[in-house]
């Protein structure tokens, strides 16, 4: 190409990258690898994540490992997820391999659902258009998909969202010159990818539907729920239950034996039980202090307990949003900032409510004001704490869920009981 093409290009996919996309679906794929080939990946990207993901798909596959690297790191990591799950296995799994550890972690993460949900069920390879496709351009692209069982068409925009469905016969039977925005139906049922299994069949039953898109938090589509599949996956399902009741798998259900749930939980209860001494070991280490100032044993659970509920608040939000994708490791320090600020207005909020109420109880000002500020620390930490703790269990592949409550209650313990009998024995002239 010569340098003012180079440069016309450069600028279209700079000021209208949206354009671009639309002109690059229409050519070849190898055409479109090498005009991408030659832009510089920050424009590039921008490009890619506007062209119809089966396009792109097809660009990404066309170029080489350095240059999808480079396209991968300038893409979110939510659409990037989505269009390396496009490739076959090869060329994902060399891609992954050429990016750094770090941001291959974050995707894989991305792409891992938990079984027996829609996200682990459903088929990323969905067939999506811009609404502006007419008829006939998409009939054109469907036939060229060769083995594709497709029964509805999604509508997406330039950003991926989910704008409509069209079914295959209402597109058999249009116009060739019409938009499949016309033909749409509005407002189409969608599963989180979290939504469990049992609950899409319901909703494909209910609903009557030959598919289900499946969008994230943004309404951005992810993939596609077949009915048959699903009916298929939820029959697996079935029988894996029906062998974990017998205690052939070593996870627990409700019906499963008593032994198989003894021998799932017990190594728990143990670390419960140590945890439980470590706080026990922080009370007794003060053990002087609580003689002299019998009021502090009944002030302790106040602490603690507040800190405890403020570490719950804290790690009920954080593991939502891990299940729901929202959030990831990476995002920890984002969370913490977030949770420190909460835990400290919150903490100011009851200390100044506790500090009132222990003076009208003990007419002491200093057991008062060394309550109040044990409040505020204890809660501020037990905000970070709760954030932070299935974030570590997340990123060491463990499920928060099992253990998270167990760790976040030894440390809220520990620092409400360490703080607020620290401080009672730094100012314990003052207290008596």
């Amino acid at each position: 190409m010569s340098a003012l093409t180079e440069r016309l290009l450069d600028r279209a996919f700079e000021r209208q990258p949206v354009a671009s996309a639309r002109a690059l679906e229409s050519v070849d794929a190898d055409e479109a690898a090498r005009i991408f080939a030659d832009r510089r990946p920050a424009l590039g990207s921008e490009v890619l994540v506007r062209m119809n993901p089966d396009d792109a798909a097809d660009v990404l596959a066309k170029l080489s490992l350095d240059a999808r690297r480079d396209l991968i790191l300038g893409i979110d990591p939510t659409r990037a997820a989505s269009l390396l799950a496009r490739l076959d296995a090869q060329s994902r799994g060399d891609t992954l391999k050429a990016l750094p550890e770090r941001h291959a972690q974050e995707l894989e993460e991305i792409a891992s659902y938990p079984t027996n949900t829609a996200g682990r069920a459903m088929d990323v390879k969905v067939t999506a258009f811009s609404p502006d496709t007419s008829v006939e351009a998409a009939i054109e692209r469907i036939r060229s998909l060769g083995g594709r069982r497709i029964s509805d068409v999604m509508l997406i925009d330039e950003d991926g969202v989910l704008e409509g469905i069209v079914s295959l016969q209402d597109l058999i039977g249009a116009r060739a010159d019409q938009a499949l925005g016309e033909l749409s139906r509005r407002e189409p049922v969608t599963v989180n990818p979290i939504t469990p299994t049992e609950e899409v069949v319901d909703l494909l039953a209910q609903h009557k539907l030959t598919s289900l898109p499946v969008v994230d938090l943004d309404n951005r589509l992810l993939g596609v729920l077949r009915h048959a599949e699903l009916v298929d996956a939820a029959q697996q399902d079935a029988v894996a239950d029906l062998q974990k009741m017998v205690g052939v798998s070593s996870a627990e259900r409700a019906l499963s034996s008593p032994w198989l749930a003894v021998r799932t939980r017990l190594p728990w209860l143990h670390v419960n039980l140590v945890t439980a001494f470590l706080a026990s070991s922080i009370v007794s280490a003060f053990e002087g202090t609580i003689a002299k100032l019998t009021a502090l044993a009944v002030l302790m659970p106040v602490v603690a307990g507040e800190s405890g509920n403020t570490g719950g608040q804290a790690m009920a939000v954080t593991m939502r949003g891990l299940a729901l994708r929202e959030i990831r490791t990476s995002h920890w320090l984002r969370i913490v900032r977030k949770e420190m600020v909460v835990g400290a207005t919150n903490g100011a909020a009851i200390a100044l409510t506790t500090s009132v109420a222990v003076y009208l109880w003990s007419r002491s000002l200093p057991l008062a004001l060394v309550i109040a500020c044990a409040m505020v620390i204890a809660m501020t930490i037990a905000a970070i704490a709760g954030a932070t703790v299935p974030m570590v269990l997340t990123a060491l592949k463990r499920d928060p869920a099992t253990a998270a409550s167990i760790f976040l209650t030894a440390i809220t313990d520990m620092v409400g009981f360490a703080t607020f009998l620290g401080l009672a024995t730094a100012f314990a002239s003052m207290l008596q």
